[in-house]
């Protein structure tokens, strides 16, 4: 007897980045935000490529990483102001929009937040308080509460590293993930925090940047040297020929004086012995 099989309906497939906003309509909280992320991701771009010869890396900067799925969609979003996801591509079919947890299942390895305020929405409130941190809760009439930012990275996506930076204050707190918990770190003699995995350190640099005079946010080597944007490299590669130009010359000049002064006691300095 021939068997008869009817289809078996599948749910919808979750949405890829084309089908979810790219913005939660905020706006950036100021000014310094956007050249903080770009000193950032700059100067880092030597390194991530040595780790990543085929490319695979991708750096999103204030864009939505999607854990979940809500209505509205945005909902269900943190946006880091500056995160790095390794093994993926930066983009997909030519652009990508934001991040989707559900399509690539790669985690970030690292995400920083650079607070206008006191950090509290970073921390999900309390300093170092397990209790203060606000988790996914779903109500009996089926409302859920939505989870601060710390316990999301914390507990949903598990990204390695997390910084929370206090533009205002210089405070900078740097958390790893140890045994599925945020455990803070501790600077190094230099004051900053290491990255092993990516032999960088992370720290603060008081310098100009933009047009701008403030305490920034860097990365160093392994070795405590600053990496270097490709602006500060190149300004370094011009001190350095205007040094060689001055000292030929300098040479040259010494040369000059030598043969007048040789003039002078009637020795031909072009003479052939």
């Amino acid at each position: 007897m021939d068997e008869i099989i009817t289809a078996t309906g599948l749910p919808p497939a979750f949405p890829d980045h084309t089908q979810l906003p790219d913005s939660d309509g905020t706006f950036v909280k100021n000014f310094q935000e956007h050249p903080q992320s770009i000193i950032l991701t700059d100067s880092i771009g030597p390194v991530v490529e040595r780790l990543h010869p085929d490319g695979q890396y991708a750096i999103g900067q204030d864009c939505g990483i999607y854990w979940r799925e809500t209505d509205p969609p945005e909902r269900g979003a943190e946006a880091p102001d500056w995160f790095y996801v390794p093994n993926v591509s930066a983009t997909l079919d030519g652009f990508r929009r934001s991040y989707v947890l559900w399509r690539e299942h790669m985690a970030p390895f690292i995400a920083l937040e650079f607070a206008s305020g006191n950090g509290d929405e970073e921390r999900d409130s309390l300093r170092d308080s397990f209790a203060s941190r606000t988790p996914l809760s779903v109500a009996a009439d089926g409302t859920t509460t939505k989870p601060g930012k710390f316990w999301v990275y914390e507990r949903i996506i598990r990204i390695p590293y997390y910084g929370i930076y206090e533009m205002r204050t210089g405070n900078l707190e740097v958390y790893h993930l140890i045994d599925f918990v945020y455990r803070r770190m501790e600077p190094n003699e230099r004051g900053h925090y290491p990255i092993p995995v990516l032999d960088v350190e992370l720290g603060l640099w008081q310098g100009s940047y933009q047009n701008q005079e403030l305490l920034w946010l860097r990365w160093w080597d392994w070795q405590g040297n600053l990496l270097l944007t490709g602006s500060e490299q190149v300004e370094i590669e011009r001190a350095l020929v205007e040094q060689e130009r001055e000292r030929a010359e300098q040479a040259e000049r010494k040369v000059t004086q030598l043969a007048e002064r040789l003039r002078a006691m009637g020795i031909d300095p072009d003479a052939e012995d």
